[in-house]
């Protein structure tokens, strides 16, 4: 309650029982659905219906299934309060662009999800790529890196890439 004061006001049956047994729907047990919601409390007052099953859909298109859904959800709760449109479509486009398929990025996310949305596109992630990039590395080998190391993309350059 001290993280989501909001939680006193939403409603038991409209939106925390809906809620969680949609969460138990994916897959998840009741540690994870403890889990999930710890993390990000505003999960509960998310509407199933205009942001938490578009969300699910769209990762499904993807190439997700339930499990990798629910795995990715537990992970990073916080991805499902992110706007389709203007958070993770435009991310998923972006890796798109290193030559990644729909199945390598799903499994990126699924690894990291916290790429979806920690950081600025703009002002962290591609001058991470370009960095890599001036290293001597092709869209396909910094793709690969970031499939295989997707929390490499959260390092601070001057503090944890470059060598000292």
């Amino acid at each position: 309650i001290v993280k989501f004061p909001n939680l006193l006001s939403c409603s038991l049956e409209l939106n925390l029982k809906p809620t969680v047994q949609w969460l138990k729907g994916l897959g998840m047990d009741d540690s994870q659905v403890a889990k999930t919601i710890v993390k990000f409390p505003n999960l509960l007052s998310c509407s199933l219906e205009l942001n938490l099953k578009p969300t699910v859909q769209w990762l499904k298109g993807l190439g997700m299934d339930d499990s990798q859904v629910a795995k990715t959800i537990v992970k990073f709760p916080q991805l499902m309060g992110y706007s389709l449109e203007d958070n993770l479509k435009p991310r998923v486009q972006w890796l798109k662009g290193l030559r990644m398929d729909d199945s390598q990025v799903a499994k990126t996310i699924v690894k990291h999800p916290q790429l979806m949305g920690s950081d600025s596109l703009e002002d962290n992630l591609k001058p991470r790529v370009q960095w890599l990039k001036g290293l001597g590395m092709d869209d396909s080998q910094v793709a690969k890196t970031i499939m295989m190391f997707p929390n490499l993309m959260g390092y601070s350059i001057e503090d944890n890439l470059k060598p000292k």
